[in-house]
């Protein structure tokens, strides 16, 4: 059974950081794609980052590109999102998700069928 527990969400300054992580067990499949989604309060859950686990490769929202960074430990399978100039247009509810699924669709939350419960990200004066 595929867990996944996020942390690492809180309060933080415009401009400011944050890293959240996400520990995943219970994966199977070597072919998958694992990242970060959102949810802002009156808005749709969107793709924010992932990582594909065959090659490594990086998706990332045009809004955010160039200031998150998403990260993996094979060793125990956890992934990072490391948030760097944070905007208030950041703060979301953030979830981790997986599914056996290519990186390519990390832009389209619904075909993720394993999700966290979901770390909240606040950023403001």
């Amino acid at each position: 059974q595929v867990q996944l527990v996020e942390s690492g969400g809180g309060l933080v300054q415009p401009g400011g950081s944050l890293r959240l992580s996400c520990a995943a067990s219970g994966l199977t499949s070597d072919y998958y794609a694992i990242g970060w989604f959102r949810q802002a309060p009156g808005k749709e859950r969107e793709g924010v980052s992932c990582i594909s686990s065959v090659d490594g490769r990086r998706y990332y929202a045009d809004s955010v590109k160039g200031r998150f960074t998403i990260s993996r430990d094979n060793f125990d399978d956890t992934v990072y999102l490391q948030m760097n100039s944070l905007k208030p247009e950041d703060t979301a509810v953030y979830f981790c998700a997986t599914d056996s699924i290519d990186l390519i669709y990390c832009a389209y939350p619904l075909l993720f069928g394993y999700w966290g419960r979901g770390t909240q990200v606040t950023v403001s004066s």
